[in-house]
């Protein structure tokens, strides 16, 4: 009876991990879990047509370009992930951003100030207003988006008045922070050994979930599988960052948002405050009942996007050297917000990941970069975003109806 038993069991542990999890994929996306797919394939599509109308586009320098623009706005769009998360909204964070790049500007340059004590007044005005907007949100129950317009028009005016008549403040050159900004990128041996490191946490983190299907005797996908992942993935990473070392290398400043959107992914999803913000933006009814501080909430999230909208703005002014009354106008509020959209975070609330800015900015920016290669208008670059942005919408409607009737089937 044992050999039968054997096999059985090794044809069980077999299903776990290579039909059972293509199954198990096929059962999600039928739920109207789509998870991170429609951008990803989106993005390749993008690479493929630009690429094919023009190979410029895949050039290392390029991309290393691009990376350097997709940081400012990232970080800006993965305060609005958190702002979304709740089921609310902040049409003021291109505002916020301006209004920080005008602070580094005045304090810096214009007072002497030294450049980590400009940059930290910055980011507590973000802190501030973002606390403004949660408290006309818990105490006056003002809805989010009338909140922050007023406060996207209030901080253009703050923004124009503090830069004064000549409207534009040039920040120096040679300083450390605009080289940041930039020009500088990571050494060679920095950059792949980051690369390593995915790879070597999905390995840690997996065989501490086989261990704890081990104890509590349920199946165990075997190690091969796991092993096989981490080395794809490390693969896959080890590869881009080598690409881009062909050209300029990976730049300190997308780094730093990949570091950010880690940190977030870590809060949103191994920590009691990550799963409270899911609870709230899912039901906040149901949350208060389960004793969750829901105004708490709310006001963490609203801080934090004002915050990260502010930095994102600091970082504007060292990739531009300037702090001028255009930075935070045109497109910034765009971009921030349909990045978070389209890599995925939902518009409704309780559904999305830091990732979604991080992948939904690349498409904007490979967008915009395409489009400039081609030398073609921004007006077909609007259009264009517009509509990818229109279809995110959508798909993320339709995925939330399959997801309310597999609930009900």
């Amino acid at each position: 009876m044992s050999a039968p038993l054997d096999r059985a069991d090794a044809r069980l542990r077999h299903d776990d991990s290579l039909s059972g999890a293509l199954r198990a994929f096929t059962d999600r996306i039928k739920a109207g879990d789509l998870g991170m797919l429609p951008v990803a394939v989106g993005l390749v599509v993008i690479s493929v047509v630009f690429t094919a109308l023009n190979p410029i586009f895949l050039v290392p320098n390029n991309l290393v370009n691009l990376l350097f623009d997709c940081a400012t706005v990232g970080i800006i769009s993965l305060g609005i992930v958190c702002v979304l998360l709740v089921g609310e909204i902040d049409l003021s964070v291109g505002s916020i951003s301006g209004f920080a790049s005008a602070i580094v500007g005045v304090t810096w340059v214009g007072q002497g100030w030294p450049i980590w004590a400009a940059v930290l007044c910055a980011l507590a005005m973000g802190a501030a207003v973002g606390w403004v907007y949660a408290q006309l949100y818990n105490r006056l129950g003002m809805p989010s988006f009338v909140a922050t317009l007023s406060g996207l028009l209030a901080l253009l005016g703050m923004q124009l008045y503090i830069l004064g008549a000549t409207g534009s403040i040039n920040l120096p050159y040679e300083s450390a922070w605009v080289k940041f900004g930039q020009v500088l990128v990571m050494p060679p041996w920095v950059s792949h050994g980051l690369g390593l490191l995915p790879g070597v946490v999905l390995l840690v983190m997996g065989q501490r979930r086989r261990a704890r299907r081990a104890a509590a005797n349920l199946s165990v996908p075997p190690l091969a599988g796991l092993v096989a992942r981490a080395v794809v993935l490390t693969a896959a990473l080890e590869g881009a960052i080598w690409y881009l070392n062909l050209g300029r290398g990976l730049p300190w400043m997308f780094g730093l948002f990949v570091a950010l959107a880690v940190a977030l992914n870590y809060a949103l999803t191994r920590t009691q405050w990550g799963r409270s913000v899911l609870a709230v933006g899912g039901n906040r009814e149901a949350a208060r009942r389960a004793g969750i501080n829901v105004r708490g909430i709310y006001t963490s999230a609203f801080v934090l996007c004002g915050t990260l909208s502010a930095l994102g703005g600091t970082l504007a002014a060292a990739r531009l050297a300037s702090s001028s009354q255009q930075a935070g106008t045109g497109d910034v509020n765009l971009n921030a917000i349909a990045a978070a959209v389209i890599g995925g975070t939902s518009l409704f609330g309780g559904r999305g990941s830091a990732w979604s800015a991080l992948l939904g900015i690349i498409v904007i920016q490979a967008i915009s970069s395409g489009l400039t290669l081609l030398n073609l208008s921004s007006s077909l670059r609007y259009m264009i975003t517009g509509g990818v942005l229109a279809i995110a919408v959508i798909v993320d409607s339709l995925a939330r109806r399959s997801r309310i009737s597999h609930g009900r089937g």
